[in-house]
């Protein structure tokens, strides 16, 4: 689903019993990049929020596939990406 403004919950429900993890990560439709967590077309915060209200626990991996800002470095990335998913999910 990654790429698209789709929504994946159809297929977690579908396939939840199955699943050992998640991969996140957010990019732009159409096969756009991959950008920060909020800043694409993935629906990050809708399927966190699903697999909450439906106690699904699996976890969620945070896939840190874009280019790291001038300034910045991958932790502080992750940190951004967990902060976005703890929002998320408040």
């Amino acid at each position: 689903m990654a790429g698209t403004s789709e929504s994946p919950i159809p297929q977690i429900e579908k396939h939840h019993e199955r699943m050992l993890s998640l991969h996140l990560k957010d990019r732009k439709k159409n096969n756009g990049p991959n950008v920060p967590f909020g800043e694409g077309d993935s629906r990050i915060a809708e399927t966190l929020q699903f697999m909450k209200r439906h106690n699904m626990t699996f976890p969620g991996d945070i896939e840190l596939e874009y280019p790291i800002p001038a300034g910045s470095d991958a932790v502080k990335e992750v940190t951004r990406c967990v902060e976005f998913c703890r929002e998320a999910l408040a």
